[in-house]
């Protein structure tokens, strides 16, 4: 078990590290790798060599006004996050660029933070303006040009592997095909996705792009990449990486839009629900607030597939298999984020975290001490919808404010919505897909059809490719090699 309650450092202590160090930004392992990394670094690699994930050596402090540059241009705040945290070892071009990408990802038709308010204290942020109709796209939008960047300066060629469960790969594809430097790899689960989703992801046609359905669920895939990351024989055609959110630079997309959120809202500290499978969103918003912003409480919201919201309120970290819900997105069992959670609120003790990570992975079961678990829940609290919720949650934004919301929305109105009868509380709840991608749900709820954009109606009958492999870590690494050879 791993104890001890996490306190914040002293933030002029970090401010005094940050000078000394020349402002050089570092990243190290949760497991315990200390032989620190730039980004350029932390983002070729995915995971650490620990087996752990990266996070900053120590959080950096602002050396601008954060408020008054959340409450800006998107793009320019975009730009001063990526300096804070060391991707300038990448060039002024490669930072200017991703954060025009994010930005043109992020706002809505009229150029504007799309955060609408739908009662006196709740908001939903939009996150569902970019390629793919998903809020995935901002953080993969700005991680593409990054990695090219990254590349170009090393002369070298890579493997993205990628497990999703729906949004993560789609916006993949559209972010990497056709790139130079970059083959990708994407596992999904076959038949637990959304139809739009597997044809946002199967009927790009790209040389450099493979989509693989695996025979098992989203863990699966995920255990999959995970393996494929450590297989040195895979290195020999070039460097290997992920874009899941394991991926630090791929979470670190992510922080802008809590904090223009927050500024755009105008509350002191709103609290954000967020709906969770892998952690990757929530701990973004966890960073915005460890960095100075107007971010409050985080308060992760998921759906029947609940080890996440076990483990924060009883202290017991179980798998089980996932379960198939509407909001497909977040059917996830054994979310990887929660690994930087923990390492932050046990005070950052790495041999810990690797102890009851461990455990984990060999037996399936962990347990949390008590002062761990206070710890945890005074960063993130959790709670658990049902599909009837779900459904009936849907049925309710519309009825009360005309909006037409997506399952996975759906969960962290609902949650918002729980929490908001107990505490008069500012909050925004996020909204991170289009209702379209999920027509039959949604449909079931309201009686009718979402309106379908036109960037989803030009996808059904295309040409699609899968490469369907059994649930089995060997099938996984003989298609990616034979992947690899061929590119």
């Amino acid at each position: 078990m791993l104890g001890r309650a996490f306190t914040d450092k002293d933030r002029l202590k970090q401010a005094i590290v940050q000078r000394e160090n020349g402002n050089k930004m570092n990243y190290i392992g949760t497991r315990g790798f200390r032989e620190p990394r730039t980004f350029a670094g932390a983002l070729l690699d995915g995971l650490a060599p620990d087996g752990g994930l990266y996070v900053p050596e120590t959080y950096p402090v602002p050396d601008f006004d954060l408020n008054a540059a959340s409450a800006g241009d998107y793009g320019l705040l975009t730009e001063k996050l990526l300096t804070l945290f060391g991707v300038d070892v990448l060039g002024a071009d490669a930072v200017q660029k991703a954060a025009a990408r994010t930005r043109a990802a992020f706002l809505n038709s009229a150029g504007q933070t799309p955060l609408v308010q739908v009662e006196d204290n709740l908001w939903i942020l939009e996150l569902w303006h970019g390629p793919t109709l998903a809020f995935k796209d901002m953080a993969m939008q700005m991680i593409a040009p990054l990695t090219d960047a990254a590349l170009a300066q090393r002369g070298e060629k890579l493997t993205l592997v990628t497990a999703t469960s729906g949004d993560t790969g789609a916006a993949a594809v559209r972010a990497f095909a056709g790139s130079e430097h970059v083959r990708l790899v994407v596992f999904h689960p076959l038949g637990r996705v959304s139809p739009v989703q597997r044809l946002q992801m199967t009927t790009v046609e790209a040389d450099n792009v493979l989509n693989i359905g695996v025979e098992g669920d989203f863990d699966d895939c995920q255990r999959m990449v995970k393996r494929l990351l450590g297989e040195e024989e895979l290195k020999q055609y070039g460097l290997i990486s992920s874009v899941n959110s394991i991926n630090w630079g791929r979470l670190l997309g992510q922080v802008p839009y809590y904090l223009a959120a927050a500024a755009a809202s105008g509350a002191d500290h709103p609290e954000f629900v967020v709906p969770t499978g892998n952690f990757g969103d929530a701990f973004a918003g966890w960073v915005g607030r460890k960095i100075g912003g107007n971010v409050g409480h985080i308060h992760a919201a998921v759906n029947s597939n609940d080890a996440l919201a076990q483990a924060i309120n009883t202290g017991h970290y179980v798998r089980r298999p996932a379960v198939e819900t509407a909001s497909v997105s977040m059917d996830v069992q054994a979310p990887s984020n929660f690994e930087r959670l923990i390492f932050e609120a046990s005070g950052r003790q790495a041999e810990g975290t690797k102890g009851l990570f461990d455990n984990f992975n060999a037996t399936g079961n962990a347990f949390i001490a008590p002062d761990l678990q206070d710890a945890l829940n005074a960063q993130v609290t959790a709670s658990s919808i049902s599909e009837d919720e779900t459904k009936a949650t849907i049925a309710y934004a519309y009825k009360q404010w005309n909006r037409v919301i997506c399952p996975h929305t759906a969960v962290a109105v609902a949650a918002a919505l729980k929490r908001g009868k107990d505490q008069a509380i500012p909050q925004i709840a996020l909204s991170t897909a289009h209702a379209a991608k999920f027509p039959a749900f949604v449909t079931s709820a309201l009686g009718f059809a979402p309106e379908v954009p036109e960037a989803i109606q030009k996808l059904h009958g295309q040409k699609e490719t899968i490469h369907p492999i059994r649930n089995d870590e060997f099938a996984a690494m003989e298609a990616v090699k034979a992947f690899q050879r061929r590119a």
